[in-house]
């Protein structure tokens, strides 16, 4: 199993580590300034804090969640502090520290474009566990590195964080259950697929549905928002076959169940939503139209849970 050791921001750090004393954190956003973010890494792939000179130590770790380019807009309003600064404006200072002021082609001054590497279940250590880098870690890497976790000083790191990250649970419990107990003390690291949190649900439907309304085909991600097909609140899950997205009015209408699309994809409006408002004009001509769907077939909604949404919500 391979793990990927990011040199860490130590404002970034800090600024967590102090959060998640305070609360439990279920996903943050390990940014990128330039704006790119492509990785070959999986789903799922342990994310290690590495602190740079003067620490040279492990500073936490988590799973790699969904990966992509945002405006800095969409990534304040889709995890707010779980980016590692207390406001917005502090962010964007932080943004241009490290550009030096520059600005890329097609990116607004105030909303430049960033990086997303979404990390679920991250787990901060404080300053007194002290887990050194890789003793063979080359002076050389600017980014990060991927290392295999079963073996050498990868593997030594991964036993680490795990005994640490149990000690810090009260249950005790290794941090995403990715430990076996037979075999070693520690256990052979296994694939693991976290649970999104709120915010990387809301990058992940936005990338599956190609930034585009599924009804209406808008494509302004201001008024884009990551629709719930059954509520979390109901015993939804933050997936992206739980998931369509929405233009912001046709969400709220969809809430409220004066929409809905069919398990064969068809989009559906409610009489009740003439009869009521004695208005929806603009709704109905796409009543009846196939909604534009993701690519991949596991992001396609779930057919029982649109069956679930147009037996439960829909004002039929």
């Amino acid at each position: 199993m391979i793990g990927f050791f990011a040199l860490t921001d130590d404002d970034w750090y800090q600024f967590l580590l102090a959060r998640s004393r305070v609360e439990a954190l279920d996903e943050v956003n390990f940014w990128a300034p330039s704006g790119k973010a492509k990785t070959s890494l999986p789903t799922g792939t342990p994310f290690f804090f590495q602190r740079k000179s003067p620490h040279y130590r492990i500073g936490g770790f988590g799973f790699l969640g969904p990966v992509t380019s945002i405006p800095l807009s969409l990534a304040w309003e889709a995890f707010g502090e779980g980016n590692g600064a207390a406001t917005r404006e502090m962010m964007f200072e932080r943004i241009q520290k490290y550009r030096k002021g520059k600005v890329a082609e097609g990116e607004t001054v105030h909303d430049p474009s960033i990086g997303c590497r979404t990390i679920l279940e991250p787990v901060f250590f404080p300053s007194e566990v002290n887990i050194p880098i890789a003793g063979d870690w080359p002076k050389n890497v600017v980014v990060g590195k991927q290392m295999s976790l079963t073996e050498g000083e990868g593997a030594r790191i991964w036993q680490e964080c795990q005994l640490h990250a149990r000690s810090l649970r009260l249950d005790g419990d290794a941090v995403g259950q990715v430990a076996e107990p037979p075999g070693d003390r520690f256990g052979t690291p296994l694939e693991y697929q976290p649970r999104l949190g709120q915010g990387a649900f809301r990058i992940a439907v936005v990338d599956a549905y190609q930034r585009s309304c599924a009804v209406t085909g808008e494509h302004s991600l201001p008024v884009l928002e990551a629709a719930h097909i059954r509520p979390y609140r109901t015993g939804g899950e933050h997936a992206v076959s739980n998931g369509l997205l929405l233009r912001s009015d046709v969400h709220r209408l969809y809430d409220q169940g004066y929409v809905t699309v069919s398990p064969d994809h068809k989009f559906k409006v409610s009489p009740l939503l003439r009869e009521g408002w004695n208005n929806g004009k603009v709704y109905y001509a796409f009543n009846g139209k196939t909604i534009q769907l993701p690519g991949e077939k596991k992001h396609l909604p779930d057919r029982g849970l649109l069956e679930w949404h147009g037996r439960e919500v829909f004002k039929n």
